[in-house]
Formats: structure tokens, C-alpha cells, sequence
């Protein structure tokens, strides 16, 4: 009895298994298309009539309405995104820029970033283009990017234009400066 007992607990195993990647998989294709909503605010999408689901009304003021879930625009003195005004107010938030160079050796890797950071600034003089010193790291970051995506869009326009420097740049997570509307 034993003997055949074995061989059932393994069958079951492996299907629970199976059904288990089933639903992980069907989880995160339903939260893919959920976050693809086409722009509804999270009011419209809970005030929003599902079958088998209970009715739910948020009642809000007109004022508040159109402050929920709107994207803050920057300021749009520059066209060029990740571009501020060298002359505006600005305050420091989370947000990405471009690492273009990082090294550690102390004798050269000052004199390498400088040297890259005229590169870029020929290149793409409206990007902001800091060389710091981070012990025991020199590194050369370049832009201010509220965004991933608006990083990674000017990154594939520098790995174009500077083909020598693009095996090393990437977008990093940084304090970065954004304009204070008035």
C-alpha cells in the first residue's frame, strides 16, 4: 500500500506545482493590464461599475478633482528634457541621471572624467554635467530626469552620439534639480 501511495503524493506535487506558476503567470498579466488603464484617475477606476463586485461612490469636491493622479508638469523654458534653466529656482527631488563615467583610480580618474565631461557638453550642451568625488569614487553624471523613462530616452541619444563612451553610461537613481513654478 505504501509502495503506491509514494507515487501519488509525487503526481500531486508537481500538479499543484503547475497550477501554482498558472496563477502566478494569469496574477501578473491581470496586474500588467490593470496599470494600463488609458489614463483613468483611481477615483474613476473605484467609482467604476464591475459585475460580481460591490458598488463603491467617492463624492469629492470639483476643486479636487483635478488635482487627483495629475501628473506635475516641469517648467518648459527648455524643450529638451532633462534640461533646466541655469537661472531658475529650483528645488532637489528624487529622480534619475546618466552615469557616464565611475572610476577609483585616484591619479587618473579625475582628469578622465573632466576630460568626458566636455565630451558630453559638446555634445549635449543644455544637459547639466557634474564631475563629484564620492570616496573613493570619481564619477561624472549627467542631467535631471524626473523619470526613468525620460533618462533612458536622452541615454539611447547619448550612446548614439558618443559611441566611445556608451559601454559605460547607464541610468542611476539620484537627487536631481527641478524647477519651482511661480
Amino acid at each position: 500500500m505504501e509502495e503506491f501511495i509514494l507515487p501519488q503524493i509525487i503526481f500531486y506535487t508537481t500538479k499543484m506545482k503547475k497550477i501554482l506558476h498558472i496563477i502566478i503567470a494569469l496574477s501578473l498579466l491581470s496586474i500588467n493590464a490593470i496599470a494600463q488603464d488609458g489614463g483613468k484617475t483611481i477615483v474613476d477606476e473605484i467609482n467604476s461599475s464591475k459585475w460580481g463586485k460591490g458598488n463603491v461612490m467617492v463624492m469629492q469636491d470639483e476643486a479636487i478633482q483635478g488635482e487627483v493622479a495629475v501628473r506635475q508638469e516641469t517648467d518648459i523654458a527648455f524643450q529638451k528634457v532633462g534640461a533646466i534653466d541655469p537661472n531658475a529656482d529650483y528645488e532637489k527631488v528624487r529622480g534619475f541621471k546618466i552615469q557616464v563615467y565611475s572610476g577609483n583610480n585616484q591619479q587618473r580618474s579625475k582628469r578622465e572624467a573632466e576630460s568626458r565631461r566636455a565630451q558630453v557638453k559638446e555634445a549635449f550642451p543644455e544637459l547639466e554635467a557634474d564631475v563629484k568625488f564620492q570616496s573613493p569614487f570619481w564619477r561624472l553624471r549627467v542631467g535631471n530626469f524626473l523619470t526613468r523613462e525620460d533618462a533612458l530616452l536622452v541615454l539611447q541619444e547619448m550612446k548614439n552620439a558618443l559611441p566611445g563612451l556608451a559601454k559605460e553610461m547607464y541610468e542611476v537613481a539620484d537627487e536631481v534639480k527641478r524647477p519651482i513654478n511661480k
